[in-house]
């Protein structure tokens, strides 16, 4: 008897609907209607032969069979995207150069990197892993072919604008820290930061007394001091060391922060050809980071002109 073989297409309906939380947002972003979405993940069930979603409220979550499926999902569609870019890339050569903002440094880049090497083995990639603003002025001199930073709401022509990302209060991972009322110590980037002025005018907004206990140019020297107990940071939750959290909402009484714009922008329209593949790696890389930290609540604003 002849096994049945996974639709990659239906596999990426159902991993897609699993990471949105929704089939019907699903359908909207792949550009399906919800009814051949619907089919899709019939078919995947009679292929399994077993079921693969139940119901949770007036939602759909996976089963244990489900839960297996989607694991194997992920890898496939990996693996298919892996070997698309490999040959698309083989014949490639030259090089690209990448700026990365420090938020993505160190838990992004080694598999964005490992991706691109096997799937364009002849190209040569320079990275440069800084703040938002050198990113841009680098962008700006013909220095990189491509930077993923946090955007100062200034307008540039080529970008892939890749959502509205809420910040947090940043504290260590654990039992949240006891507020003692004095003025609240903060481990903030040196100015001139995007984060740190709107920090520092959400708590005056909310007269709440602040202080810089800890300031730098290293995002790495700032989560250690955080780590120590020297003071709350804020950022957002991408890329956030897992021995770090974001505080509950309105916890101790700290208000609200805004959301920043996260843009992958480009020096120019096309890229050459190996820096587009680069670009099609991170977007893909990005895609489930950015909708995980999407469903985190925020709130609204408008970026300002610092660098962050």
């Amino acid at each position: 008897m002849r096994k049945p073989l996974f639709d990659l297409d239906a596999l990426h309906s159902f991993a897609c609907g699993v990471e949105l939380g929704s089939f019907a947002r699903a359908a909207e972003r792949l550009h399906r209607s919800t009814s051949a979405v619907s089919a899709q993940l019939k078919k995947l069930e009679e292929q399994a032969g077993a079921p693969i979603l139940q119901k949770n409220g007036r939602g759909l979550t996976p089963t244990p069979a489900g839960e297996t499926l989607l694991s194997y999902a992920r890898r496939l569609l990996e693996l298919n995207d892996e070997a698309l870019q490999a040959v698309r890339g083989a014949a490639l050569s030259g090089g690209a150069r990448l700026g990365l903002a420090e938020d993505f440094g160190e838990g992004m880049l080694p598999h964005v990197l490992g991706r691109f090497a096997r799937a364009c083995p002849e190209v040569h990639v320079e990275v440069r892993v800084g703040r938002s603003l050198e990113l841009q002025r680098a962008l700006q001199a013909g220095q990189l072919d491509l930077a993923l930073l946090w955007s100062d709401g200034s307008p540039w022509p080529h970008q892939d604008q890749l959502g509205q990302i809420p910040l947090h209060w940043i504290a260590p991972a654990g039992p949240p820290p006891q507020a003692d009322g004095r003025s609240l110590p903060l481990v903030l980037f040196d100015a001139p930061c995007l984060v740190r002025r709107l920090a520092c005018d959400a708590l005056d907004q909310a007269g709440r007394p602040w202080r810089i206990a800890v300031s730098g140019s290293s995002l790495a020297g700032l989560w250690s001091a955080v780590r120590a107990g020297l003071g709350i940071s804020a950022r957002s939750a991408l890329g956030l060391p897992a021995d770090l959290q974001p505080l509950p909402p309105a916890f101790a009484g700290l208000p609200p922060l805004p959301r920043l714009e996260l843009a992958l922008r480009c020096a120019q329209t096309p890229l050459p050809p190996q820096a587009e593949q680069l670009r099609r790696i991170l977007l893909d890389s990005l895609e489930a980071r950015v909708v995980q930290a999407l469903d985190r609540p925020g709130v609204e604003a408008n970026a300002a002109n610092d660098d962050n």
